[in-house]
Formats: C-alpha cells, structure tokens, sequence
C-alpha cells in the first residue's frame, strides 16, 4: 500500500502557498474498528482539493472532526499554522469551518430564511430576532446562487433541488474560510450545477479553501485542482488532480484496477413479465405504455422533473393512477398500495435511501426482515434468530461491510445502506425490482459491486426497471432504455440504438 505522510502535495507536483489548514497525524479509533490511521491532509487558499475514496474509506469520519463532531483519538489540527482544537460544532463554525452535506437536516414547517439563519439569527438593537433581516439576507444569499426562492416560502413546499440550494445558502450564511462540499450535486440538475460551480469559482477567488467529495469523476476533473484518496482510512495519494490520470486515480481507490465498472452479462430475455398500457397520473405523466420482460434490465432515462420516479411509485402504489392497466404474467392486476404491491411481487427500492428506505435506528438485521416478518415469525411472534439468518443470507450475497447486523443502519456508509434496502427487498422473492438511481452516492468500487449484482440478478430471471441520471450507467446495464420527458415517453429504444447523443436528443426534446 503507498501512504503518502505529507502535508504538502507529493513529489513533482507545482509548489503552492502555505496551507490555511492542516491536519497531521489524525487517526479516530472505534471499538474494534480504526476509522482514520495517520492521515495528513492539507488544504490551500483558493484552491479546491477533491477528497475521493470508497464508502467506508473514511471521508465522513475526517468531515465530522473538521466540523467538530468527532474530536480524533490522535494528531493535531491547525489553521494558519497554528494548533486548534475543535471540541464542538461551534468551535469549528468559529474557526471558519463550514460545511454543506448530502443530506443536511432542514426543517419542513419553517420558511427558507428560517433555515438558513436557523441558531445564527440576526437581532436588533432590543436582542430580538430580525425578521426583516433574515429575509433580505436570505435572499441576497439565494440570488448569489442565482435562485429565486422567496425566503418566506415553507420548506415543504420546495423541490429536493431547491431544498439543496437552501442547505447550501444555509452553509455560507456562515464567514467561513474553509468550506466543505459533501456530494453537494447530488440531487441537482445540470443548470444547477454550473451555477454552483460559479459560486465555487467566486469562493476560490475569495481565498477560500475548499474540500469537495463526490464519486462523479467529471465534475471532479472539472472543478478540482488537488486530490487527496483514502483506502481503508489512510490517505493513499495526493497531487495536482489535472496531471493524474482517472484509472490512476482508480487505482488507489480500490487497490486493482477496475476494468469493468458496467460488468453487463448476456441474459437470455424471456417472455413478458409485466405489460403496462396508458398509464396516467393526473399531473406527473401521461400515457404511459411499456413492456417488462423476464430477465430484462430496462432503463429509464430523463431530466429531472421528467416523471420518471413518479410513475415507478405509481406502479409500486405510493400514488393512484387516474387511468390505465397492468398486467403481471398475463394477468391483470390493480395496485392501490404498496402491501398490493409486494403481494403482487413488485418492489421499489427508492431514491432517497435515509428517508424512504431505512429505519435508521434500527439495527440491520431489522430493517432487512421487515418486508418479511411473516416468514421470520413462529405462531405470530417474531423470532429474532430467523431474522439474523434471514440478513446474513443477503448480507453475505450483497458483500455487505459492517461490524454486527445488530449495529444500527444508519451508521453504515451511504453503499452499504443502499446495500441493505436492495437486500431486505430481494428477500420478498419479488418478480419484479424497479430501482431508482441506484448508484446515487456510491463510489465507483461499490458502483461496480452494485451494478455486477444487479446483472447478476437478472441472470437468475429477475425482471428489472433501473432508473439513472448516469448515461454511463444507462448505456451500460440496459437491455433497453425508455427516455421521458415532460411526463410523456420520448421513445424506447433497443441497446444496439443506444447512443448517449439519441438518449439526451430524445430527454430534451431536440431530436
């Protein structure tokens, strides 16, 4: 294994300015389980250093002691030079440190300025809070990330892209001069996204220092000038990212190389499984009308807003359909639930994994018995040994990485959870999965585990619907891709018709 132990860049590449932060020596040490071993890492004015690694390399254990959650068992920290200690999440908002998560708690029933300046509002000269001011700030903050997101507006009320502008104009209402971006696109478009990567040009040229972490690798080489990878709590590597080489940079993720992250296996399709016709919601899509076969992954490609998640939740029963019929094997069936749904052998593991999926709480081997607790019951009570056998069948065959199945979920990294949701469905014995963005969040060694297991699956029959934003991912894994747009279908087109230029053509309406 190569360690890189420097704060600097290492050999041969450009010299820099003096680091505004720097972190030596830090290791955090969990019972049974040394999350960060030594790590040196430094980051520079003006500059953002890409922080990349496998889930569970260590990248969220390093956030929480930047951001004072986690005070490290060993090393030291400084900003300008000089030791600092972060005890508590104050202390690191005082210190200039400021972060923007994947998942940033906001609150439903307060407005967009309440969220921003929520623990930090303005006051007047009475010591009252500053209603007028919150607002006025909050909308400046929100122009500047050229949103027109009115602060007084409820959070329940927005998208999950505009929540995600909020989470991130929450993150600079702060004076901060070091900013951390955890997968801070996830749930953006493209439009958003070039205005977000305004707004980080405009802090680089602030002075700011900025640690950004995602697993998409062109916006990585496109916004990024350092790297740092973690493998297995250690920083492996560092450099000017421009002068790297992605399957170099692969390389030290994983420890191999990884040829094949889209590790598509030729699946003999058989007959049709389900047969969708005229599918309609009142106002998420129209007219839907598909085939499903045995064996098939079919993807289904959009922008956001296209419908794409809406109509897979109508066919899982979240949602009603105002008309249309299904067929499951020849037969009709109505879906009014989600119970119809898993009865009928239809299941859907969601975008939102934290929120939708998961009982985070709970620890894993119940969150991957839950759909099933008729099978793990004896004379109607539950019986906790059927239910470890249960988790440990798929937990083994997912390649799932945690201490205990008795360890809550949510301690597990974003792969590993995704892992968990997909396993307590496949416990069901569905006909049919419908996936969406199933990859969201995971690194590119887990996206290959993921995408090699779902080929895997529809190898042993299983009928698949995989929803993705990832071309990549889409003209990899499919057997055919259903694009839509505007709630409509924009055509299904075979995999020798795939082409990324035909599938944007088709989702944009340029065709």
């Amino acid at each position: 294994m190569m360690t890189v132990q420097t704060s600097k860049l290492t050999a041969g590449t450009t010299p820099v300015d003096d680091p505004l932060l720097e972190m030596r020596g830090i290791s955090q040490i969990f019972p049974g389980v040394r999350a960060l071993d030594r790590v040196d890492i430094a980051l520079y004015p003006g500059k953002v250093t890409a922080l990349i690694g496998e889930n569970g390399a260590g990248k969220s254990t390093l956030v929480k002691i930047l951001t004072g959650i986690y005070r490290p068992n060993e090393g030291e920290i400084r900003i300008d030079g000089k030791p600092i200690s972060l005890s508590n999440a104050q202390d690191a908002i005082d210190a200039g440190v400021t972060a923007i998560h994947q998942e940033t708690v906001l609150f439903d029933e307060l407005s967009v300025g309440e969220n921003i300046f929520l623990g930090h509002a303005p006051k007047n000269r009475f010591g009252l809070i500053d209603w007028k001011s919150i607002n006025s700030r909050a909308r400046i903050l929100l122009e500047a990330l050229e949103s027109k997101i009115d602060p007084t507006t409820r959070l329940k009320d927005l998208s999950i892209a505009q929540r995600h502008l909020v989470a991130i104009a929450r993150a600079l209402s702060v004076d901060a001069r070091i900013v951390i971006m955890d997968e801070p696109t996830a749930a953006l478009s493209r439009k958003e996204i070039d205005d977000l990567f305004r707004i980080v040009e405009n802090l680089k040229q602030q002075g700011k220092a900025i640690l950004f972490i995602s697993h998409k690798f062109d916006e990585l080489y496109e916004i990024a000038d350092h790297y740092a990878v973690f493998r297995d709590g250690r920083m492996v590597g560092s450099g000017l990212l421009k002068s790297t080489a992605q399957d170099e940079i692969v390389r030290l993720m994983v420890g191999r190389d990884v040829n094949e992250v889209f590790p598509k296996t030729a699946v003999e399709i058989g007959p049709t499984v389900l047969s969708v016709r005229g599918y309609s919601h009142e106002t998420e899509f129209r007219d839907i009308s598909f085939d499903l076969r045995r064996g098939e992954i079919l993807g289904v490609y959009g922008l956001i807003g296209a419908g794409r998640s809406e109509l897979c939740q109508s066919l899982f029963g979240v949602t009603r359909p105002a008309a249309g019929t299904l067929q499951l094997n020849g037969q009709p069936i109505s879906i009014g639930s989600p119970t119809d749904a898993i009865a009928a052998g239809i299941v859907y593991v969601p975008e939102e994994r934290g929120r939708h999926g998961l009982a985070l709480e709970m620890p894993i081997y119940q969150n991957m018995s839950l759909p099933s607790l008729i099978r793990t019951s004896v004379r109607g009570f539950l019986k906790a040994a059927n239910e470890f056998a249960l988790a440990r069948k798929y937990a083994e065959r997912l390649d799932l990485r945690a201490a205990a199945l008795s360890v809550p979920v949510g301690t597990l990294s974003g792969g590993n959870q995704q892992k968990v949701v997909i396993g307590k469905w496949l416990a069901t014995a569905p006909k049919v999965i419908i996936l969406d963005e199933p990859t969201k969040g995971i690194d590119i060694g887990s996206k290959a585990a993921v995408h090699a297991f779902i080929s895997e699956l529809a190898g042993e029959g299983l009928s698949i619907i995989m929803i993705s934003s990832e071309l990549p991912e889409i003209l990899g894994m499919s057997d055919r891709v259903m694009v839509m747009r505007e709630g409509l279908s924009a055509g299904i087109f075979e995999r020798d018709q795939l082409t990324a230029e035909r599938l944007v053509r088709a989702a944009t309406g340029n065709a």
